[in-house]
Order: structure tokens, then sequence, then C-alpha cells
């Protein structure tokens, strides 16, 4: 049956290329709000699903695009392993910031809220990454290979399912966060990571700047962190690894030990973007800069996570004023939901990076139906 599907959607691709019929690819629609707007007749690449291979000795995990990623979890939870960058769901939006497309005008429709799911495909092809991702790497990072459709309807691979084999391996890497603009994911192989023995979470009030210089403090010290939060006045802190070192290290920070089950529910708020920060009914921006920064002086309200390198921003400002203060800091800023996206999403690029990703759209998809506009209007 997956030979069948896979046949029809390499069909489908070279009839749209020969027409230049533009195609959105869509596995389970959690993550149709990020990006610019849904276009073209939709390829649902779903059906494509089911582990490939799991080798939990060699840490190494294979399946398919359309592969649930809940289903993924529970299978590597069940042998003590995770996908150590915490990839958020999204499966259903927690707001209503970003309104369905309406049918007509070359727009695709999403699935509804209530059935859509995270796919493994989805995952790689968004390339967001969760509370973990500063202490164990982004998900790029534990990419090993990826199977893929190009815009003429080949069957490629690239990269492997080992760390050393390096053939292609770039080539993975840069699927990760994609957004579907350069191929179909098929197959993703990627390198687990065991689950932590022990995890604890703090609490410490705090201002933002106070946090800030913390979290960077303790950075440069050999403590078992593995995710930060800062928001509404309250450094929040988890530990993870050894009961010993993670005990050592709760004694040394101090601070307010919360239970597990309130951990456990702070972290997925700020995982699946269900805390109430996220939904204050303005924009929301998201803003990657210098762990270093000190707090930005705009409109709104923020959270800080990744030991200062993440701010989430929540504010009626303009584009043009969040980007600047952005990119001012030596940072960029990616408008990640909001009603009006009008003034694009992501922060331009310059000349050299926008030339060598015109060139790497014309080698994948030389007829440019994959996701036309999602990332930026010329691609």
């Amino acid at each position: 049956m997956m030979e069948t599907i896979l046949k029809q959607l390499s069909e489908t691709i070279r009839e749209a290329a020969a027409n230049r019929t533009p195609l959105c690819i869509r596995g389970g629609g959690s993550k149709d709000f990020y990006g610019g707007p849904l276009r073209g007749e939709a390829l649902e690449i779903g059906g494509y699903r089911g582990i490939v291979d799991y080798d939990p000795t060699e840490l190494v995990f294979t399946a398919r695009a359309g592969t649930p990623l809940a289903e993924i979890e529970a299978v590597l939870r069940e042998k003590g392993q995770m996908l150590a960058f915490e990839p958020p769901h999204f499966g259903i939006p927690p707001s209503p910031l970003a309104p369905l497309p309406q049918a007509g005008e070359g727009n695709v429709v999403p699935a509804s809220p209530d059935n859509r799911m995270a796919t493994l495909g989805g995952c790689i092809a968004a390339g967001l990454s969760g509370p973990r991702r500063p202490y164990t790497g982004a998900a790029r990072d534990f990419v090993l290979g990826v199977r893929m459709l190009d815009g003429t309807g080949n069957d490629l691979r690239f990269g492997g399912q080992v760390m050393k084999n390096v053939a292609g391996f770039d080539v993975s890497r840069l699927m990760a966060g994609s957004l579907g603009t350069l191929g179909v994911i098929l197959e993703v192989s990627l390198k687990m990571l065991p689950l932590p023995a022990v995890e604890t979470t703090l609490r410490l009030a705090q201002t933002a700047a106070k946090a800030i210089a913390l979290v960077n403090e303790w950075a440069a010290q050999p403590l078992p962190v593995s995710a930060t939060a800062w928001t509404d006045g309250n450094l929040v802190l988890r530990l993870s690894g050894a009961a010993a070192a993670v005990d050592a290290a709760a004694k040394k920070l101090g601070g307010e030990h919360i239970t597990p089950e309130a951990a456990a529910r702070f972290w997925h708020g700020v995982r699946e973007h269900t805390d109430p920060f996220f939904n204050s009914g303005q924009p929301l921006w998201r803003l990657s800069l210098k762990s270093t920064t000190p707090p930005l002086n705009l409109p709104g309200t923020q959270l800080i996570e990744w030991g200062g390198a993440l701010r989430w921003l929540a504010t009626d400002a303009d584009a043009r004023t969040v980007s600047a203060a952005a990119a001012l800091s030596g940072g960029h800023a990616t408008l990640f939901r909001a009603s009006d996206k009008s003034a694009g999403v992501f922060q331009p690029l310059p000349p050299a990076l926008q030339t060598i990703h015109r060139k790497l759209k014309q080698t994948f998809d030389p007829a440019g139906i994959f996701n036309p506009g999602r990332m930026y209007d010329w691609m």
C-alpha cells in the first residue's frame, strides 16, 4: 500500500511540474498557522506513515513522514528514550489568532482544528524545537538521513542512519525548517537520547534582567540544566540527569521546588503554547537573539526561553519596530502567530543568503510548485 501511495505522490508532482500547478504539502495540518499563507492544491502525505526501523541499542529511529509524532514518542518512551529537541505538536491551535484561510484564490482550507495531528514530516519541515533545545540541540542536529521527492517527482535519499555517514548529510539538515519549499519529505532517520533518570523544576522570583544574567552565569557551570523560562516575574528552571547531580544542583541554586505534576503542566504549556501567556489575543513574535541581550524595550509582554536566546513577544507593535529591535540586537524576528501577515513572516534575508536560497529552490524545485510563498513571496 505504501508503494502505491508513493507512486501516486510522484505522479501528482510530475503532472503539477509540467503544468506549473502549485502544491501545498500537508501532513496532519498542525502547523498550518506557521509561515506564509497556504497556497496551491493540497498534496496530502498523512497516509504515508509507519515506523520503518528502530534500533534502541543504536539510538536510531526511522519512520515515514505521515507517522503521528505522538505515536513515535510513545514507542520511544517504552524503551526509555526521547526526541531530545522536544518538538512542539501544536495539534490543536491554542488561540484563534490565525483564522483559517477561506476557500478560493488558490488557498488550501486546512483540516478542522479538532482533528489536526502533528506528524514526523511536519515536525522536521517546520524545524521547531522545544524547551530542551539549547542544552541538547535543535531538530536539524538530530537528523541523520532523509528520503524525499523533489520537484520533478524523483525519489532521493540523503544521509544515512549513523552519525558517521556524511554523504549528503547537509542536504538532510536542509530539510529541517524548509517548510516544504524544497521537496516532499518521505522518511526521516533521527538520533534518539535516553530519558533523564531524574528531573526537578525550581522557581525563583526574579526580574527579567536578573534572570537573563543568572541563566547565562549558570551556562558556564557544570549544571544539569535542561530548560529555562522567565515569565511574569518568575524564573523557572528544569534540572535533568542523574539523581545525585540534580539534587546537588538544586541545593546550590535554591528556589522553590515545583511538584512534578505542576512542572509537567508548566513545561507542556511552554512547549505547546497552552500557557496563558500565549493566549493574550495579540500577535505573537519569536525573537532569536544573543542569550546575553538585555530585555528589549518593546511594548507588550515577553516570555524568555533558551537561556535568554529565545524571546516570545506578544505585542501590537508594528512589524518594522519589532524587526528593527531584533536586528539592532544582532538577531532576527519571526511573526509566529497573527491574523495579519501582510508585512511578511520571516525577517528579510541579506542578498548573499537570498542568492543561496534561490539556487537551492531552483535545484530541488525547478518549476517552483512546492508551498509557494510559505517562507518568502519570491520563493
